[in-house]
């Protein structure tokens, strides 16, 4: 199973389509195997872009196996909506095991004032989960002069996951065991190197696909600096590609991809299995700031020319740290 599962990752289209995905599973065994029923009962997760999709199917993951899950979304419509299909979806789900939590994670401003009301009303948080993201038609920024997949993908989830690190810390003491970051990047981020030089895609010419890509590899970068710093507080940080998954994202913001591979994309909780894994794996198996696929640590490069060096990870972070540091 190792010698298909590597020749399934490097051919790439079977690895990150649905037949990846069937074939592994087989394989899905002792520590790498289905989380327990009632793994995660008593404990609380966060999960940021939980109005549909992947997120709502991680959220659904969460619950089956005995967590309290807040759904982050930018529109509490869309939240009630999620709430109902995954209440549906889970015979004898009370809706008060989802509430409801929002914000706009690509505004700060926002990000800081929701942290503190949400440490304030959940002080041990044992599973954050960032899977809020979006592939624009064009480079716009944000209120505050973000460019917005950079908000969206880097920023705000870097700025959150420490202005929750108290209560990540409470809920790893609580629990015994770590608590865990989970940031859901993509296998587009293999074919960029890490643009420490231009964080907002001000030259150049500008493309959504590529602006999506580029923040997803710092994605990758920024979950080894985080698994770093937040080690001493007993919190685990983990990144993840879904493979490719039939949610409205991709198949509204990438018609022709969607036309030419639809037929064997992933359903999205196919898509959301390594993140609900990760959050119920044994800390054994998980480790912490590693690059994760169907359930199995994959290399952050296969490109000797994205590789990014020490300078250039160290110049990165005192580039966000500027960037989400306080008013």
């Amino acid at each position: 199973m190792s010698l298909i599962d590597t020749a399934l990752d490097r051919a790439v289209v079977p690895g990150y389509s649905r037949i990846g995905y069937l074939i592994r599973r087989r394989g899905w065994t002792g520590e790498r195997a289905d989380p327990p029923r009632g793994a995660l009962t008593g404990r609380t997760a966060l999960v940021t872009g939980a109005g549909g999709g992947i997120g709502e199917a991680i959220a659904t993951g969460l619950v089956r196996l005995g967590a309290t899950v807040h759904l982050l979304v930018r529109s509490r419509d869309k939240g009630e909506a999620s709430r109902d299909r995954i209440v549906e979806a889970v015979p004898g789900l009370s809706p008060e095991r989802l509430p409801i939590q929002v914000c706009d994670i690509g505004e700060l401003a926002e990000v800081r004032a929701f942290a503190a009301r949400f440490a304030a009303e959940v002080p041990a948080l044992d599973v954050l989960v960032h899977n809020a993201g979006l592939l624009p038609d064009a480079r716009s920024e944000t209120s505050e002069g973000n460019e917005l997949t950079l908000a969206v993908h880097v920023l705000g989830p870097l700025l959150l996951t420490r202005l929750l690190a108290d209560p990540l810390a409470v809920g790893a003491e609580r629990s015994g065991h770590d608590s865990r970051v989970v940031i859901m990047s993509s296998g587009g981020m293999y074919a960029q190197r890490l643009r420490d030089d231009d964080l907002q895609f001000t030259t150049g010419d500008y493309g959504g696909t590529a602006a999506y890509a580029r923040t997803k590899r710092m994605q990758v970068v920024m979950t080894g600096l985080l698994a770093d710093e937040l080690a001493p507080r007993n919190i685990t940080v983990h990144a993840l590609h879904p493979g490719w998954a039939a949610t409205p994202g991709v198949t509204g913001s990438l018609p022709l991809f969607d036309k030419v591979v639809g037929p064997v994309l992933r359903t999205p909780a196919q898509g959301a299995d390594t993140a609900v894994w990760l959050a119920a794996a044994p800390a054994s198996a998980v480790g912490t700031g590693r690059f994760w696929h169907d359930r199995s640590a994959r290399p952050a490069h296969y490109l000797s020319r994205t590789t990014e060096t020490a300078a250039q990870r160290e110049h990165f972070r005192a580039e966000v740290d500027r960037l989400t540091a306080g008013p």
